[in-house]
């Protein structure tokens, strides 16, 4: 009785993750192995094209031949979702702690700042960056009045622009776990350290780091994914000059109209990904064995 109760219960998740995730992946690996129509779509017969395209082009006599073009575009993206992640750990981390040592009224504020950007569009959340870093922007127009530049500097379509999107709008992502983690930190153990004159970075190497690394570590995943697979930051911020994996995909679906290429693409994103993670998975694993 308890178990038709305990799986009556749990069925709506599993039915949602069913629809909303195994079914989107499962119609995605079976694009990737049809043929693409010229105006879009997929037909028979089944191929292999889709996955020779990722890493081979055809010459003028139908020969394949390497090609690096998507292997750097990948390169690129995962240097960037990792540029993202550690600037993301490196600001979240501080401003985590600085809730964290607040009053319980302040840090209810502080959090809603944090969530404030949530009820924004992303889309006009990075858009407004355009406005920021273009050459009449307000970041050059204030740099021309303390009469520091001249000439507005190239601040925009570059991957500095891009690396400060993506920083933008996945930072919450990184400061909302690593909170709850610090949070439950016992103030006492860092007392105790100070008592035993251990200086601040003693106490932040040995202490809060060791307590707060489950949570960076949560944080961690959840920025990095999307990061990896975001085109609204490229495709603004990066004005088209700078492809990066979300943005190929994004192009496959709609201007190429290429989509087992697409698909095959995002499965090939999507499995690098989950190896990165069951790699760090173990590695923690084994790093807890005593």
């Amino acid at each position: 009785m308890n178990e038709n109760r305990t799986l009556a219960l749990i069925a709506p998740a599993f039915l949602v993750i069913g629809v909303f995730m195994v079914l989107p992946l499962c119609i995605a690996v079976v694009y990737s192995f049809m043929t693409a129509n010229p105006y879009g779509g997929v037909s028979m017969p089944l191929t292999f094209d889709a996955y020779v395209q990722f890493l081979f082009r055809r010459d003028f006599d139908d020969s394949l031949m390497f090609s690096w073009s998507y292997v750097i575009i990948i390169i690129r993206s995962i240097y960037l979702a990792a540029a993202t992640t550690i600037f993301c750990l490196m600001l979240g981390l501080p401003v985590a702690w600085y809730i964290v040592c607040q009053s319980l009224q302040r840090r209810r504020i502080l959090l809603f700042f944090v969530t404030l950007p949530f009820w924004i569009n992303t889309l006009i959340r990075t858009y407004c960056w355009v406005l920021i870093l273009r050459d009449e922007g307000l970041a050059n127009n204030f740099l021309k009045s303390l009469g520091i530049i001249t000439d507005p500097l190239p601040l925009l379509y570059n991957d500095g622009s891009i690396l400060l999107g993506l920083v933008y709008t996945f930072l919450p992502f990184m400061i909302l776990p690593v909170y709850s983690t610090l949070e439950r930190i016992d103030p006492r153990l860092i007392e105790v350290a100070y008592d035993l004159y251990a200086n601040r970075y003693a106490v932040f190497r040995r202490v809060i780091w060791p307590l707060a690394k489950p949570g960076a570590l949560v944080g961690a995943s959840i920025v990095f994914a999307p990061a990896l697979g975001s085109f609204l930051a490229p495709d603004l911020l990066g004005g088209g000059k700078r492809l990066l994996i979300g943005s190929l995909v994004q192009m496959q679906f709609t201007t190429s109209r290429n989509w087992p290429f697409g698909a095959a693409l995002s499965i090939v994103v999507t499995i690098g990904v989950l190896l990165i993670f069951l790699a760090r998975s173990r590695k923690v694993k084994e790093e807890g064995r005593p």
